[in-house]
């Protein structure tokens, strides 16, 4: 059985008792979590299929911990101008972990 979600503007596979991460959220460690967009849901080799979302359907999820994620580098550089710039950005992520999905 598992899920693909909408958290934060993108798409997630989820599966019970797996971990993944999103970006920061406002919850504490060890809070439950209820995310209730759904989007495609596999149960019992049954398909459940939203438009766009599931009625009724969640997954819940435990808040693990907080952290950054890896450094992404950005480089820009002009030709025949002597310039360059590398600038470096890592985003603030929150790892989940899922209790239970619920699908009707």
């Amino acid at each position: 059985m598992y899920a693909i979600i909408d958290v934060s503007g993108r798409q997630e596979k989820v599966e019970k008792d797996v971990d993944f991460s999103v970006n920061r959220m406002d919850a504490k460690v060890g809070d439950t979590v209820k995310l209730p967009n759904v989007l495609f849901a596999l149960k019992n080799h049954a398909y459940h299929i939203g438009k766009p979302y599931i009625k009724d359907a969640s997954v819940e999820c435990e808040v693990v911990s907080h952290g950054r994620d890896k450094k992404v580098l950005a480089f820009k550089y002009k030709s025949k101008k002597s310039y360059t710039r590398m600038v470096g950005h890592r985003q603030d992520i929150t790892v989940l972990k899922v209790k239970e999905i619920h699908i009707p």
